[in-house]
């Protein structure tokens, strides 16, 4: 299975506008995402595994990975293809030792330090940020813009995708300071026609590669 960073999208129903999980997931897939993340912070361990077995036959069906947010138990308990982890999660190492080859692990990252580690320990990619002010996060500290992650990007060495507060009109300097995508939750799922919103932030990714 291909594993592009380009349109990564974090499916949380919270900000969905009162569609169901099928119908989010059909209109993701068919906008183009390359990656989809289900984030569900306040459903229960049964409901997220629910949800991660619809997820993951859409996704295996479109040919794109499904990352399981913060909990390696549920990502292993579906064989999803991936698992996200921040800074209060499973730390990255251990998750690499428990989980098997082959599956993904993304880290999340806001400085230099915490990017060398996830390197260190195993990460396959970094998600950076938040680049820019962001409400679906309440954590996410202050916005640390499109030169940190470059620099970010640089020190790493690795495949970076740039989260928080992302949209299309603001995606552009995020890709031309090295991100190999970006992650989007709101933008995407709060649009009226969130197939529409996808394809809009593709074209921006592929244009701002020029």
């Amino acid at each position: 299975m291909k594993f592009s960073l380009d349109v990564y999208i974090i499916v949380d129903l919270g900000f969905a506008r009162g569609r169901s999980l099928p119908d989010v997931m059909a209109a993701v897939i068919r906008g183009g995402a390359t990656v989809v993340q289900l984030r569900e912070k306040k459903a229960t361990t049964r409901e997220i595994l629910g949800m991660g077995e619809l997820a993951k036959g859409l996704c295996r069906q479109a040919g794109i990975p499904l990352i399981i947010n913060d909990r390696l138990d549920i990502a292993m308990a579906l064989d999803a293809d991936g698992v996200h982890l921040g800074p209060d999660d499973m730390p990255v190492g251990l998750a690499r030792k428990l989980w098997r080859k082959g599956k993904i692990i993304g880290a999340s990252a806001g400085t230099v330090e915490e990017a060398l580690q996830a390197r260190k320990d195993g990460a396959d990619y970094l998600g950076v940020g938040a680049v820019y002010a962001t409400s679906t996060k309440s954590d996410a500290g202050e916005p640390i813009g499109p030169e940190a992650l470059a620099r970010i990007k640089k020190a790493s060495g690795m495949p970076v995708v740039g989260i928080g507060g992302v949209t299309p009109e603001n995606t552009a300097p995020v890709i031309k300071a090295g991100a190999d995508g970006v992650a989007v939750i709101s933008a995407v799922l709060g649009a009226p026609d969130i197939a529409a919103a996808v394809r809009s932030l593709k074209e921006v990714v592929s244009w701002a590669r020029l």
